[in-house]
């Protein structure tokens, strides 16, 4: 199926409640428009499905007859999100405080990762701390940037430094 990653990333936003059911349905259709359905019923009922009661469980069928155990990882899923959000907040559509909000359910709805530690932290500090707006844009790039490159959770694990994200904190030197 093509493009399947775009339709699990949207999911994922979908799912966790941060993304319209929207997309998903754009996905279809887009697949429908290409004629990349395969006689899929699945995908011609999520093009003419409505809202996020409809979306899901189409979605998840979709994507769990074409990955399987191969489906990909919450937290990979999470890292392209965090691309989009940087686009976003570099356009002026996320702020600090939305941003804060999103991070505050997404970071115990992975189960803590190590790499979104600093990241979350100096969000929710940046809120209230003007002097850790700084390291909250310079963690903020630095973990987008690796995401942006990563094709895997383990190439982003292979790239990705704890030392890097610890001095992206007020003070350090």
């Amino acid at each position: 199926m093509e493009q399947l990653t775009e339709l699990e990333i949207a999911f994922f936003q979908l799912r966790m409640g941060f993304g319209p059911a929207d997309r998903c349905v754009d996905w279809a259709v887009e697949r429908l428009r290409l004629d990349q359905e395969g006689d899929d019923l699945d995908v011609v009922l999520l093009a003419s499905a409505r809202g996020r009661d409809e979306v899901l469980p189409l979605g998840e069928a979709i994507i769990e007859r074409y990955r399987g155990v191969q489906c990909l990882s919450d937290q990979f899923l999470a890292g392209k999100f965090i691309v989009e959000l940087r686009a976003a907040y570099l356009a002026g559509r996320e702020s600090v405080s939305s941003l804060d909000a999103i991070l505050t359910r997404l970071y115990p709805a992975l189960r803590y990762p190590d790499w979104l530690v600093m990241l979350s932290r100096n969000c929710e500090y940046a809120t209230d701390v003007p002097d850790f707006e700084q390291p909250f844009e310079d963690e903020f790039r630095y973990i987008a940037s690796l995401w942006a490159q990563a094709e895997s959770l383990a190439a982003f694990e292979g790239e990705y430094s704890r030392a890097t994200s610890d001095r992206h904190d007020v003070g350090y030197a």
